[in-house]
């Protein structure tokens, strides 16, 4: 898998469409007890080449119940984003990830994990992408058990996403506990 990322890592498939350049964001182990598949790195990660390390990686840290230590751990998650650069900014955030990245990359990654990992959804994009159903987001995680034991479904945990969780306050009482216990089983 080392040579594998290292390849990942000077990929620039996508470099003309992208607004900074390629940097692509990825870590991963054979040993990866979980995968977080998410949208695609934000500009802070792409300044920065770390993924997470911003108020969202804060809250998805607080939802799964870790440390950085542990979630930087690269034996306990693997960070296997959609597009593994940052897409440039739209009207409303973010842009999709790159169509390209995750059909060329994603089946090389995940063949080399020895053990079979959970998956840990985040965002309506590795949602569609991993599970190919037409359902919206809300109706997902509130069907998040219906995925177990290979995936679980989350939301992104940007701050943009704040009148999604004002109105859904079950998911922190009904999900984000399961999420917590299952974290913690696959990491012991």
């Amino acid at each position: 898998m080392k040579g594998l990322l290292t390849e990942i890592r000077q990929c620039s498939v996508c470099k003309p469409f992208l607004p900074l350049g390629a940097n692509p964001i990825i870590s991963a182990s054979p040993k990866s007890k979980i995968v977080l598949a998410s949208q695609a790195p934000g500009k802070i990660a792409h300044e920065k080449s770390i993924a997470w390390d911003d108020p969202s990686g804060r809250r998805l840290r607080d939802w799964l119940g870790v440390d950085e230590d542990t979630f930087y751990n690269f034996e306990n998650f693997a960070i296997l984003p959609l597009g593994f650069c940052f897409p440039g900014k739209g009207k409303t955030g973010d842009l999709p990830p790159r169509p390209e990245c995750a059909p060329l990359w994603h089946k090389k990654v995940t063949d080399h994990f020895e053990a079979d990992p959970l998956y840990i959804l985040i965002g309506n994009h590795s949602q569609r992408y991993y599970l190919n159903d037409n359902l919206t987001l809300t109706a997902r995680i509130k069907a998040f058990e219906s995925y177990l034991p290979q995936h679980f479904v989350l939301p992104h945990p940007s701050p943009v996403n704040r009148f999604w969780m004002a109105k859904n306050k079950w998911f922190e009482t009904d999900v984000l506990p399961v999420l917590q216990r299952v974290v913690g089983q696959r990491l012991a």
